[in-house]
């Protein structure tokens, strides 16, 4: 069996719905994880926001907006009198559901319930649709099987028993409806997988039922080998390595998170990206198979700061490095990339929040310089230390631009450079015109 996700783009409208439908009934069972419908999570965290500040009129006036919106997507989905009022009762019910979340006392709790309606939405309304239209199909319920640990951490023993359950319940059925993004906690209550969300709910699912493929389908024809919005001629991506993709989406490719692929890989279950508005494109097939020799692509990730920690005492002084990460730590600060000599250490991170806490704490073992709006640059591919000439490729094609670190080695798989923002419009396209053209 093989389980497919659909974005909220890919069921953003009426006709978005319909297209599909038509896409997933093919004859084949087959379990389909939905995102809420584009827009509904934006409202729903409006919504939130004006609750925590006590602004019910506020809050009253998103909702009748999003109200109106799924109104009018019902009278265009459903051809029949009989589905259109089904399909509004049971939105109503919904809508009416997160009126009644309206109090003075609103908490993490109330707001974590409220986000999970847009999925409940989007599922209930396609699984009344395929009736409709004479498929055969059930909803299964994420708040039924997907759970997370006293970590925050999916329970895969948990996930798998429970869906394997509910899916035998339904033998009979031809296409299973589920939520993406939403679960409930240890404590049993709603919850979200916040990584990945309906991503991470595909290969959460796909791994429980040892599917044969997982498909993410988006509005997007696979994972290109460079920015498309920077960089003019990119293309697809064929053929990726789990490793590579990962890097890949860390650093700066949107169409995928770098953890929801996880439990795919764990279970070798190959991952296809696809296009909704393009149905029959081959786009990126993801698997634990490599391709040797080739460098596949690039990508970036912005909003990064720089840190240099210069100090002499460094040289030979055992635990220096320790007490650097340990400051990171501290704050909760991830660093991206690192770089040493014998006078100091480079670190990069994307999140400024406790920089100066961070910058203080630092100065007690050197001199501290901070460099704000970079860029880390990533190439990715078959990029084993015995692959004679890669880095080289690489760096040459940056020759006339600076870059203020390197990272290579630390992954067989990722060329990491750091550049200023100013320059990461030319450093896109000069990697892309010396490695892919």
């Amino acid at each position: 069996m093989k389980v497919l996700k659909f974005g909220g783009t890919s069921v953003g409208s009426a006709q978005r719905m319909k297209d599909v439908a038509q896409l997933i009934c093919d004859g084949n069972q087959k379990i389909v994880v939905l995102s809420a419908m584009s827009g509904t999570t934006n409202s729903l965290v409006e919504i939130s926001d004006y609750l925590y500040k006590k602004n019910h009129d506020g809050a009253n006036e998103v909702i009748n907006r999003l109200s109106d919106k799924y109104i009018g997507v019902i009278d265009e989905l459903y051809s029949t009198q009989e589905y259109k009022n089904k399909a509004n009762e049971f939105i109503l019910s919904y809508i009416d559901y997160i009126r009644s979340l309206i109090k003075d006392l609103f908490t993490l709790f109330e707001e974590r319930v409220i986000l999970a309606q847009g999925e409940l939405m989007s599922t209930g309304m396609m699984n009344l649709y395929l009736n409709e239209t004479g498929v055969n199909s059930v909803i299964l319920p994420a708040l039924d099987y997907m759970r997370t640990d006293k970590n925050s951490e999916p329970d895969p023993v948990y996930i798998k028993e429970k869906l394997n359950n509910l899916l035998k319940k339904h033998t009979g059925a031809d296409l299973f409806i589920t939520q993406g993004f939403i679960c409930r906690n240890a404590y049993g209550e709603i919850d979200n997988l916040q990584r990945g969300g309906s991503d991470y709910t595909a290969s959460l699912v796909g791994a429980a039922i040892q599917a044969e493929e997982i498909q993410i389908w988006t509005d997007i024809d696979g994972m290109h080998n460079n920015d498309p919005r920077i960089v003019e001629n990119t293309s697809p991506v064929r053929y990726l390595n789990f490793d590579e993709a990962a890097e890949l989406a860390y650093f700066g490719a949107k169409i995928l998170h770098p953890t929801c692929i996880l439990p795919a890989k764990l279970n070798n279950i190959p991952v296809r990206l696809l296009n909704t508005m393009q149905p029959d494109a081959p786009g990126t097939t993801i698997s634990n198979e490599i391709e040797k020799g080739k460098i596949k692509a690039v990508a970036a990730k912005d909003n990064i700061i720089s840190i240099k920690i210069k100090s002499g005492r460094m040289l030979l002084a055992t635990g220096f490095l320790r007490k650097v990460f340990e400051i990171f730590e501290t704050y909760h600060t991830p660093i991206d990339m690192v770089t040493t000599s014998e006078v100091g250490v480079s670190v990069t991170i994307d999140k400024p929040k406790h920089l100066e806490e961070i910058k203080n704490d630092l100065k007690k073992y050197g001199t501290v310089t901070v460099d704000k709006e970079m860029v880390i640059i990533c190439v990715v591919g078959d990029l084993e230390w015995d692959n004679i000439g890669f880095e080289a490729k690489i760096i040459s094609a940056l020759k006339d631009i600076p870059v203020r670190m390197i990272s290579y080695g630390g992954s067989n798989y990722n060329v990491s450079l750091l550049v200023k923002s100013s320059d990461k419009t030319r450093a896109l396209q000069a990697l892309s015109k010396h490695l892919f053209n």
